[in-house]
C-alpha cells in the first residue's frame, strides 16, 4: 500500500489526571460524567485493603451512589465480565469505576460492553465489533504497567478453550483515567517488577510496529528512558514515591504508544501462556521479550539501536545489528536485576503445548503489526529459545 493510501488514528481518554493525590478528584470527575450510581470494578485484594471503601466514600461525598463488584480475577474471564453485568444491571446502575491493574480495568471495560451493546463478551474478540457507546467510565490505576486505564484494549479469557480474547475497540477507552502514584507506594517488588516489564515490553514493540508514527515514536522512546532510570528504585523501595511517579509516566507513555501503533508477537505469545497456564502477563512478557526481539532485530536494526540508547547503551562506532544486540542484552539484564525467572521452564510451561500456542499465538490480533512475519515454526522457535 501506498505511504499516502495510509491512515493513522490516535487514541487516548478524553480526560488524564497525572501526579501525586490526584486521586481525590475522583468523586468530582464521576459527576462531571453525569453518573448517579457507580459500579466499582476490582479485585479481592483491593477491596479487602479497603481501598475500594475509600473510593466509593469520594464518591458518596461528591453525591453519588456506589456499588463495589470485586470479582476481576487475575487474567479476568468472561465469567468474571457476565458476573459484573449482573451486579450492573440488577444494582441499576449507569456508570463504571475501575480500580486496580489492568484485570480491573479489562474486567471493567468487559462490563462496559456488554451492557452498551448486549449479548455476550466473545462477540467482541477482534477489532472494533462495538457498534454503541459504554456507560459513563473512569479508571483509577493502581500498578504502573499494563496501561489498560487509557487504551482501547481489552484482553478477556475465554473459559472454554482457554485463549485470551483480544478486543481492540475505540469505544472501550475510558471516559477518565487516573493515575496516582499514592496507590502505587508499597506494592510488593515482584509485582512492580512484572508491571514495569510490561511497560518496557508496550514500549519497545510500539517503536518497531509496523505502524509506528512519529507521534508513537516519540512516546514510547521516553517511556523506555523512563523505565531505564526509575525501574529498579520502584523495585529496590516500593515507598520511592519519585520513582512511582515516573514509573505512573513511563506505563502512560508505553500506552500511548501501543494503544495506536499496537504491538507484536511478545504479545501474541503471551496471551497465550496466560490463557493456557493463567500465569502473570507482565512476567510472560519480560521473558518472551528478548526472545522476540532477536528474532525481530534483522527487520529493523536501527530501531532496536535506538532503544539500546534509549536504554542507556554506548553504541559508539557500532553497525545497527550490533547495537540492536546491545539493547537486547540490556533488557536481560535489567530482568534479571529485579527478580524476574530467566526462563518458561521455570513457570512450569511445557514444550508439548508450544504447537497449539504458537497457532494461536498466529491468530491473535498482536501479530499483525509485527515488524518480521513468522512461521508456524519460527514462532515456537521463539518459544524454545524463552524456555
Amino acid at each position: 500500500m501506498a505511504l499516502a493510501d495510509q491512515t493513522f488514528g490516535f487514541y487516548i481518554p478524553t480526560v488524564s489526571l497525572m501526579g501525586v493525590g490526584c486521586s481525590k478528584e475522583t468523586g468530582a470527575q464521576a459527576k462531571a460524567l453525569g453518573a448517579t450510581k457507580l459500579l466499582i470494578v476490582t479485585d479481592a485484594g483491593l477491596s479487602k485493603m479497603g481501598v475500594a471503601d475509600k473510593i466509593k466514600a469520594q464518591l458518596e461525598e461528591a453525591g453519588l451512589q456506589a456499588v463495589i463488584f470485586d470479582g476481576a480475577e487475575p487474567n479476568p474471564t468472561d465469567k468474571n465480565v457476565h458476573d459484573g453485568v449482573k451486579v450492573y444491571q440488577d444494582s441499576k446502575c449507569d456508570g463504571i469505576v475501575s480500580l486496580g491493574g489492568g484485570s480491573s480495568h479489562d474486567c471493567a471495560k468487559g462490563v462496559g460492553l456488554v451492557i452498551g451493546n448486549g449479548g455476550t463478551i466473545r462477540d467482541f474478540e477482534g477489532v472494533n465489533k462495538s457498534t454503541k457507546p459504554m456507560p459513563p467510565f473512569l479508571a483509577i490505576n493502581t500498578t504502573a504497567g499494563t496501561a489498560s486505564e487509557m487504551t482501547r484494549f481489552c484482553i478477556i479469557t475465554n473459559t472454554d478453550t482457554h485463549v485470551k480474547m483480544a478486543i481492540v475497540d475505540w469505544r472501550c477507552t475510558p471516559n477518565i483515567a487516573i493515575n496516582d502514584p499514592v496507590l502505587m507506594v508499597g506494592k510488593p517488588a515482584p509485582l512492580t517488577a512484572a508491571t514495569g516489564m510490561d511497560a518496557l515490553t508496550h514500549a519497545v514493540e510500539a517503536y518497531v510496529s509496523t505502524i509506528a508514527t512519529p507521534i508513537t515514536d516519540a512516546c514510547a522512546i521516553q517511556a523506555i528512558k523512563l523505565i531505564a532510570e526509575y525501574l529498579q528504585p520502584a523495585v529496590a523501595n516500593g515507598d520511592n514515591l519519585e520513582a512511582r511517579d515516573k514509573m505512573a509516566y513511563a506505563e502512560y507513555l508505553a500506552g500511548m504508544a501501543f494503544n495506536n501503533a499496537s504491538l507484536g508477537y511478545v504479545h501474541s505469545m503471551a496471551h497465550q501462556l496466560g490463557g493456557f497456564y493463567n500465569l502473570p502477563h507482565g512476567v510472560c512478557n519480560a521473558i518472551l521479550l528478548p526472545a522476540v526481539c532477536e528474532f525481530n532485530a534483522i527487520a529493523c536494526p536501527k530501531r532496536f539501536a535506538d532503544i539500546a540508547v534509549a536504554l542507556g547503551e554506548d553504541i559508539s562506532g557500532l553497525a545497527p545489528i550490533d547495537a540492536a544486540q546491545k539493547g537486547i542484552d540490556a533488557i536481560r539484564k535489567l530482568s534479571k536485576s529485579i527478580g524476574i525467572p530467566a526462563g518458561l521452564k521455570e513457570l512450569n510451561v511445557k514444550e508439548e503445548d508450544l504447537k497449539i500456542m504458537a497457532e494461536n499465538a498466529k491468530k491473535d490480533a498482536c501479530q499483525l503489526t509485527n515488524p518480521r512475519k513468522a512461521s508456524l515454526e519460527q514462532v515456537i522457535g521463539i518459544f524454545k529459545v524463552a524456555m
